[in-house]
């Protein structure tokens, strides 16, 4: 991932250029006639319907929880798809547990390393933005089965942005941008003290669900109330994780979540509303139509 990895990025740059550009020429279209809202655009580009002063705070955006764990049975695996078939299913949050290991970050599931790298995850971000550059990913990094210290897990992340090529890739802030701001770039949310960028969950931008051992009975309630407060009270970035791992593996707990908060999603009590916040799930392609149910809600 050096020198070629340079030469790539290159050419990436070229082409999301050129993206752009397209993508403005056709909005320049667009606004003579009636705008296409997120949902009819289909899940690869569904933030092009939405405006570039749109704040990510105020939208609905589909995610999944532990987005790289498809290994280790059925105990541990949470996805049974790639970062790549997410992105490509409207997926726009990726929670990325990394593991220090011979200065690169594995990604883990607790010990079970997912026979995925970090730079496998940038190489499907960067893919994904070049070609679909109204969209943006937001990256929760977290540390995983490592006890390094803060120190060490920047100087390894650094080592991404710096010597391996990809800072380009992402929007590094202490504040959440707009959609238009974040628009082809990966928004890191920094779960780890030594990373720089927005703090994810810090209380004064996120306010975050994540009861991860509650019934799934309990937890459904959990989640619709957290969907309540997303609309009656908006301003933060809520995070709602639509996840347990509570006495059964996660799949089965997503085949009993899913199609209740679908229907709460589809229901009469949520009608018309928007910003529902992040909805970080396990398996969502499983249950069909929740992702484009969720994108809605923009």
């Amino acid at each position: 991932m050096g020198i070629g990895m340079g030469t790539g990025m290159g050419t990436g740059m070229d082409r999301r250029a050129f993206l752009v550009g397209a993508l403005a020429a056709g909005a320049a279209v667009g606004l003579a006639a009636a705008p296409a809202s997120a949902a009819a655009l289909g899940t690869q580009d569904w933030m092009a319907g939405l405006g570039d002063s749109t704040a990510l705070q105020r939208m609905t955006i589909p995610g999944t929880h532990d987005s790289g764990a498809t290994k280790g049975g059925l105990y541990v695996a949470c996805q049974n798809t790639s970062i790549a078939q997410q992105l490509d299913s409207g997926i726009r949050f990726l929670d990325v547990r990394c593991r220090v290991t011979g200065g690169s970050f594995a990604i883990h599931h607790g010990s079970f390393y997912q026979d995925l790298m970090f730079g496998d995850v940038l190489v499907a971000c960067w893919n994904f933005l070049a070609a679909h550059p109204s969209e943006t990913v937001l990256m929760r990094v977290k540390q995983e089965y490592s006890g390094e210290s803060d120190a060490t897990f920047r100087a390894v992340f650094d080592d991404y942005l710096n010597n391996r090529g990809w800072r380009p890739l992402f929007r590094i802030a202490d504040s959440l941008p707009t959609l238009g701001q974040a628009r082809g770039k990966v928004v890191l949310l920094a779960d780890n003290g030594g990373l720089p960028g927005l703090r994810y969950g810090d209380g004064n931008v996120f306010d975050i669900q994540d009861d991860w051992n509650a019934e799934p009975f309990a937890k459904r309630g959990m989640i619709e109330n957290h969907f309540r407060k997303a609309v009656q009270q908006p301003g933060k970035l809520f995070v709602n994780y639509v996840s347990t791992s509570a006495y059964m593996p996660p799949r089965w707990n997503s085949d009993r979540l899913g199609p209740q908060v679908h229907g709460f999603v589809d229901g009469g009590e949520m009608a018309g509303r928007t910003g529902l916040g992040i909805a970080a799930m396990d398996f969502p392609n499983t249950r069909s139509g929740l992702v484009a149910s969720l994108i809605r809600h923009n």
